[in-house]
């Protein structure tokens, strides 16, 4: 069997595993399969893999790193995917990003939601799809250092978004913090954010989208309601420590 061969066949077999987990998941919830999102987090991995995952299915997947996120998305422009960019982003990145990414999950400031909205009014293409990204553990006063909005001012932000030209306000997104009331459980995290969601949709109803749980923690989000579960290790193997 060729390099790629067994690369495929590696794939394919760690991809079934985290189908049958969500599979199962959502079947625990009362869930139909079909109301949660895989995408996967190819970052660190080549275009390649993408192109490899694309066969076997996949169509949505994340990235993190603008630099790495734009030659990918290149790489890989004649494929029908869907791209998310879940990292920190800067302002001077935002033209960039604006140019491949179909949904931006992290929005948390006002002044980027602004360079968001002229890039995409720019592109002159379909709106940019923002999530908000909430910092749960801001909610007590801790990870002020850290990206994310407090749930206190997701509602601005919210607003901000739908007032905004070229963008539409998707939903939210967190990851389980690791201080705070929701240190090491990851449950009450992301049934946290679901009381967030509910509050946002009273100010745009269309903004459904719950994107929380990766590769450790994909059960406990979809038993909370998570529409979109972003994995990577669990599909692409444990990445290599970098130097």
């Amino acid at each position: 069997m060729s390099d790629e061969g067994a690369r495929e066949a590696e794939l394919a077999t760690q991809l079934a595993r985290v189908e049958e987990r969500i599979a199962t998941a959502c079947a625990a919830a009362g869930r139909a399969r079909s109301e949660v999102t895989l995408v996967v987090v190819s970052k660190t991995y080549p275009a390649s893999d993408v192109r490899l995952l694309a066969g076997l299915g996949v169509r949505e997947f994340a990235e993190n790193r603008d630099q790495e996120a734009s030659e990918k998305a290149a790489a890989c422009a004649d494929l029908p995917l869907v791209w998310h960019f879940v990292g920190q982003l800067q302002t001077n990145k935002v033209r960039s990003v604006a140019g491949y990414a179909d949904y931006v999950h992290s929005v948390d400031r006002v002044k980027l939601i602004n360079a968001l909205s002229a890039a995409s009014v720019r592109r002159d293409g379909p709106s940019l799809n923002c999530l908000i990204q909430v910092a749960l553990e801001k909610e007590s006063g801790l990870g002020e250092g850290r990206g994310g909005a407090a749930p206190a001012e997701v509602g601005e932000l919210a607003r901000a978004v739908t007032e905004a030209q070229g963008l539409r306000l998707a939903g939210l997104m967190t990851v389980a913090p690791l201080t705070g009331p929701h240190a090491g459980s990851p449950a009450t995290a992301f049934a946290r954010l679901i009381e967030i969601s509910r509050d946002l949709r009273a100010i745009d109803p269309a903004a459904s989208m719950v994107s929380a749980g990766m590769s450790g923690d994909l059960e406990e989000a979809i038993a909370a309601g998570a529409t979109h579960v972003r994995v990577g290790s669990a599909v692409l193997g444990v990445r290599p420590t970098l130097g």
